[in-house]
């Protein structure tokens, strides 16, 4: 199995965890959504570094594992009118988003 994540608790970077709960049979609808977003868009504002969407096996939830060099980089994305409008069609998908950003705090590889 080729694992491909890549977490680096000495890194210090901005890591966004936003969880959307999304209607039934929409998931893969959102997922295709962010994806788009990501290539057109946000991974050429300063400061991408990754994004991955995560989809849970119930159908009910998208999970958008970001990260942005800094928090400066991710609060520009936010205020960003292309942008905007992405993430603007993503909240007309989903009926609950919760974006947060995190740090890592404890990293444990398989050695």
């Amino acid at each position: 199995m080729n694992v491909t994540a890549n977490i680096d608790s000495t890194r210090p970077v901005a890591t966004l965890i936003n969880v959307f709960t999304v209607p039934p049979g929409r998931q893969q609808e959102l997922i295709e959504l962010l994806a788009h977003a990501t290539e057109t868009t946000m991974k050429h504002r300063p400061g991408f570094i990754c994004a991955n969407f995560h989809a849970s096996q119930d159908g009910e939830r998208v999970i958008n594992y970001a990260q942005w060099e800094t928090e400066e980089h991710y609060r520009r994305m936010l205020a960003d009118p292309e942008a905007r409008v992405h993430m603007d069609e993503a909240a007309g998908i989903a009926t609950d988003v919760q974006p947060r950003l995190f740090r890592v705090a404890s990293h444990h590889p398989r050695a």
